[in-house]
Formats: C-alpha cells, structure tokens, sequence
C-alpha cells in the first residue's frame, strides 16, 4: 500500500461548489471536461455528513496506485449494480495537483469512469485523515461507506465486485 503524500502545490484548476440543499450534487466526469477540486478537506467534508437514505460510497484513490486502479472496475461495476438504488458512488482523487490535466483527468476519459470523481488536494493530511477513520493510517486505497449515522472503513483493495458489494451493503443491514 502507498503511504499518501504530503504535497504543498497550488492546484490550477478552481474550486467547484457542488453540494447543493439537503443532498450532494455530483455531475459525473464523463459529462464534464472538468473535475471539482477541493483544496480544503472542509470544503468537502459534508457529504461525510449526510443524514439520509443514501449510501454513500467515498473510495480514496490515485492514478499512481497501482492496487487502487485494479479495483475500479469492481467500483464502476457497483455503478451499474445499483443503479436506480440510493447508493452514491464518489472516487476522492488524491492525485498530485499538477497532474490532475495531463494525468488524471486522461485517466477518467480513457476509463470511461462513470462514479463520480472529485479531486482533493489539501496538503494537511494530518488534520484530515483521522477525520474520515480514526484507524486509517493514510493508505490507500482506502473506501468509507455510510447511512444515516452507520459508518464502515476499510483500508486496502477489493479483490472483485463481490468483496465491494457486501462491504456496501453492511451499512444496509
């Protein structure tokens, strides 16, 4: 597992404001040819904070990940498995800020990632690691997945859709 790095760049993409009222707005990548960066994790930090009957499932990842991008397949096939469910898939980009448009956004394109990718890029990991999971030592991947007030964290990769699957739905029972 990759340890996840500390990084002081500006990002040159702009911030993108996409929670919305009472629910969480993503507009999928591949309708967009930007993807929303947030260079504080307090700016994205309420869609760990729903209370609906959504389940949200937050998968931390990169590019440069070799075992994280072995197992976005089993996240793009959870898409289609719970499609018309009240399921939320997000993939929280860690990527270097200056690779988001020479390697990041290519990589969705050439993927045909059909999640919901948002970028994060605060620098202070420290701060907003133990935020996510007390017991998440900054690897990744690393996915949280919630309900209403349940909460499930698991640090390391998927091995099929299966594996993915339960761990969704655990917050479901």
């Amino acid at each position: 597992m990759n340890r996840l790095p500390i990084y002081r760049t500006k990002v040159f993409l702009s911030l993108l404001v996409w929670l919305t009222g009472a629910g969480v707005g993503l507009d999928s990548v591949s309708s967009q040819s930007v993807v929303p960066v947030y260079t504080r994790f307090a700016d994205l930090s309420p869609v760990f904070q729903q209370d609906n009957d959504t389940t949200y499932v937050i998968n931390f990842w990169a590019t440069w990940c070799k075992p994280c991008v072995k197992e976005l397949p089993y996240f793009e096939e959870a898409v289609n498995e719970y499609a018309g469910q009240p399921v939320k898939l997000i993939l929280v980009s860690l990527d270097f800020p200056n690779q988001i448009e020479s390697r990041l956004i290519p990589f969705i394109r050439n993927h045909n990632l059909q999640a919901d990718v948002v970028v994060l890029t605060d620098p202070d990991a420290n701060a907003w690691i133990p935020q996510i999971a007390e017991e998440w030592s900054g690897a990744i991947p690393a996915t949280l997945v919630r309900r209403n007030s349940v909460t499930r964290f698991r640090e390391g990769e998927f091995e099929d859709l299966k594996d993915l699957q339960v761990f969704i739905d655990s917050c479901n029972n």
